[in-house]
C-alpha cells in the first residue's frame, strides 16, 4: 500500500508538471514565471491537509490516548512544516519578478510565517521534552491551536489589503479561470497530497518502530 502510494504520487507529480510547464498556456500579464503557481499552490494547499489531519489526530489523542494517533500527527507535523517551508520558497520565486522584492510583511506572507514558526515550535517541542507522554500531550495541545491560524491564512487577502492574489482554488464562488489552468492545478494538488500521505505513511511506521525498540 506505502509503495503504491509512493507510485501514484511520482506519476501524478510527472503528469502534472508536464501540464503545467509544457501544457498550460504562457500567463499574458506575468509570462512564464506564473508556472511556479502550478507548484506553489497545490504545496500551500497540501499543507493545510497536514495541519488539519495534524489538528485532527492530536484530538483523538487528547480524548483516548492512542499512541498512534499521536504518531500520525507527529509525521504530519514535519511533512506540513516541509510542504509550507517549499510553499514560501517558491511564492517568493514568483514574487521577485513579480512584486520586485522576495518577501513583503503583508498579511498573507505574515500569517503564513506564523503559521510556519508555530509548526517548527511543535516539532521543536516534541524533540525538548523527554517524556513521551508528557511531550505527545503537549504538542497535541499547540497542534490543535496552531491549526485556528490556517483560516487566517487562507481568507487574509480578503480581509486585509494585500499584495498577495486571492485563492486560485477554494475560495468564494469557486474557480473562474480557464479549464486549461483548473485541471494542472488539481493534477499537482492530488499529487501533493499522494505524496503527503506517502511520506506520512512511510514516517508513521519509523516511529512505530523507534517505539518499539525503546519499549
Amino acid at each position: 500500500m506505502v509503495k503504491t502510494l509512493g507510485w501514484l504520487a511520482g506519476a501524478g507529480l510527472l503528469v502534472g508538471l508536464i501540464m503545467a510547464f509544457g501544457v498550460a498556456p504562457r500567463e499574458v500579464t506575468q509570462g512564464n514565471v506564473q508556472r511556479i503557481m502550478y507548484v506553489h499552490v497545490p504545496l500551500i494547499l497540501a499543507s493545510y491537509v497536514a495541519f488539519g489531519v495534524l489538528a485532527i489526530a492530536s484530538v483523538v489523542y487528547l480524548a483516548r490516548r492512542h499512541p498512534a494517533a499521536d504518531r500520525v500527527a507527529h509525521a504530519s507535523g514535519e511533512v506540513g512544516v516541509l510542504f509550507v517551508g517549499l510553499g514560501i520558497a517558491t511564492g517568493s520565486i514568483w514574487g521577485k519578478p513579480t512584486w520586485g522584492t522576495w518577501w513583503t510583511w503583508d498579511a498573507r506572507l505574515t500569517s503564513v510565517a506564523i503559521l510556519f514558526v508555530m509548526y517548527l515550535g511543535y516539532l521543536l517541542l516534541r524533540g525538548t521534552i523527554d517524556d513521551p507522554e508528557r511531550a505527545a500531550r503537549y504538542c497535541a495541545v499547540l497542534g490543535i491551536v496552531a491549526a485556528l491560524d490556517i483560516p487566517l491564512v487562507h481568507f487574509s487577502v480578503y480581509w486585509w489589503r494585500t499584495l498577495h492574489q486571492p485563492p486560485s482554488l477554494m475560495k468564494p464562488g469557486g474557480f473562474t479561470g480557464s479549464t486549461s489552468i483548473l485541471w494542472p492545478l488539481l493534477i499537482n494538488l492530488l499529487a501533493f497530497v499522494l505524496l503527503y500521505a506517502y511520506f506520512v505513511a512511510r514516517r508513521v511506521r519509523l516511529l512505530r518502530s523507534e517505539a518499539e525498540v525503546t519499549a
